[in-house]
């Protein structure tokens, strides 16, 4: 008991419970991570090489649409309505699902306004994802809100829906033979999906409540959308500018050399779904904790990285071309600062995690502008210097440098937040 006379949760309770939070975040993760390779490697092989770039082009527009709702909804509702009361979770839940289902109609709606515009080989797809980029938003929002309130179960279980239900709807695309006809299948599955999440967690989403979360999280919003903007923007810049800079051979090189981490990246994005949601109960129970709990979250994650990079070290050569084939000589020349790239990055995403917990969105923004600069300098300077490798390797001390800057802006945001509630002395 504590001494207002309310039951404690026994710390092995705590601890179990925190790693059946993560256990689920994985699983979600990796049922989304295979269903988006077997939907990829399926429309590859129906529709060829030129069809499948332009689907791809709605899947990278389809990237950028979601880190902006993230930015506006969700992103909000995890940092501030993680461990609340089930009141109040419903009710912001409601609200961030609608805003982002809002976001969906209105970037939806211009897509598919710009698909008519453009028409041709393009135009079809663009169209046809404006058509399904509600359904595929909302979707998204129901599974950042059930980590939320702590029901990973939930999301894992919606991800599973969305999977069941692709089955059959590209079985039908495949019939048609389109682009466009495999973008509605995508996200016409992901509608049943978002349907679904409706019916787990006995809400509907507040379209009219939009422009109240809008108003009242916007500290938090606007910077959340410019910081996801602003890092998706910078791996598009760094892969043009390799390109350029050194051939488009050299772009499939580092795709290939980060193909090879793919099992690790699922289980850091897998990660990312609850880090922050856990951040903030270690915000809300034990304040002083939270760096201690961003140290362990970062530090473990940059080791992970680099144990299974030094068994990538170990793959034979023969089972190296059974994957990637032909890229395999050049890829593995890189795993060594890809790797250190990634631990990096890890390191740096345990201190992300408690900057947004404190609802340091400033912070928060000015370390990702940073980071985001560092890395399109390092990524570019690199190809200019020595290619490929030096690419790789400056990638590689760009996010060493970027996680620096993460730190220092969480030990600042955390001595700040301690003055904040130090309890005023009052002198006689």
């Amino acid at each position: 008991m504590t001494a207002g006379g309310k039951p404690t949760r026994p710390a092995g309770s705590a601890r179990r419970a925190l790693v059946g939070r993560l256990s689920w975040g994985l699983a979600d993760q990796a049922a989304s991570s295979m269903s988006n390779f077997v939907v990829g490697v399926y429309v590859a092989r129906s529709l060829g090489v030129t069809a499948f770039g332009v689907f791809s082009l709605a899947w990278v527009t389809y990237g950028v649409v979601l880190n902006v709702s993230r930015g506006l909804a969700t992103d909000p509702l995890v940092v501030r309505f993680s461990g609340v009361a089930p009141a109040d979770w419903r009710a912001a839940a409601a609200r961030a699902s609608g805003t982002a289902l809002g976001v969906g109609l209105v970037l939806g709606a211009l897509a598919l306004a710009t698909g008519l515009a453009v028409g041709g080989r393009v135009g079809p797809a663009f169209a046809c994802l404006g058509v399904v980029l509600p359904g595929l938003l909302l979707q998204d929002a129901w599974r950042f809100a059930f980590f939320a309130a702590g029901t990973g179960r939930k999301a894992f279980v919606n991800d599973v829906v969305w999977a069941v239900a692709l089955v059959p709807a590209m079985v039908v695309a495949a019939r048609a033979g389109t682009v466009g006809a495999f973008v509605l299948a995508w996200g016409g599955s992901a509608a049943v999906a978002a349907a679904y999440g409706c019916f787990q967690s006995a809400l509907v989403p507040r379209l009219a409540g939009a422009r109240a979360w809008l108003r009242d999280h916007r500290d938090l919003g606007s910077r959340y959308l410019a910081e996801n903007v602003t890092n998706s923007g910078a791996a598009q810049l760094r892969a043009y500018g390799l390109g350029v800079l050194v051939g488009v051979g050299a772009v499939g090189v580092v795709r290939g050399a980060e193909l090879l981490l793919g099992p690790f990246m699922a289980v850091l994005m897998g990660l990312s779904l609850v880090t922050v949601a856990e951040a903030a109960r270690v915000l809300r129970r034990a304040p002083h904790q939270l760096g201690r709990f961003c140290l362990l979250l970062g530090g473990g994650q940059a080791a992970a990285a680099l144990l299974w990079g030094a068994a990538l070290l170990l793959v034979p050569d023969r089972a190296g071309t059974f994957v990637l084939g032909g890229v395999w000589d050049h890829a593995s020349q890189l795993i060594v600062p890809v790797t250190l790239g990634v631990a990096g990055a890890g390191l740096g995403t345990g201190a992300a995690a408690g900057l947004r917990a404190l609802g340091a969105a400033r912070r928060s923004l000015r370390s990702q502008l940073i980071a985001s600069a560092c890395y399109v300098t390092g990524g570019l300077g690199g190809a200019a210097a020595a290619g490929t490798v030096g690419s790789a390797w400056g990638v590689a001390c760009a996010t060493a440098c970027g996680s620096a800057v993460w730190w220092w802006q969480l030990r600042s945001a955390l001595r700040a937040h301690h003055r904040n509630t130090l309890p005023e002395v009052r002198t006689s």
